[in-house]
């Protein structure tokens, strides 16, 4: 069973991020706020993307639902 850590490893290591949360307690729904750079003048369906990228194949195997959402550095600071 996948534990929020694993997940929030998973993101960082494929998506370089200035801040990643990540919640979750039965191993497959998890919670996501992701906070990068590379988000920058992205729409938000392309910005979920970018994380679905990254965690690649595991969002068909390990992970049942991902909600999540997502930042620029600036709109996380004025958030």
């Amino acid at each position: 069973m996948l534990s929020a850590n694993e997940l929030k490893a998973y993101i960082a290591s494929g998506l370089a991020c200035e801040h990643i949360e990540v919640l979750g307690n039965d191993g497959q729904h998890f919670e996501a706020v992701v906070v990068s750079s590379a988000f920058v003048g992205k729409s938000m369906v392309q910005q979920h993307q970018l994380v679905y990228q990254a965690l690649g194949d595991r969002m068909r195997s390990e992970i049942h639902a991902l909600s999540m959402r997502t930042f620029t550095p600036e709109a996380w600071a004025n958030s």
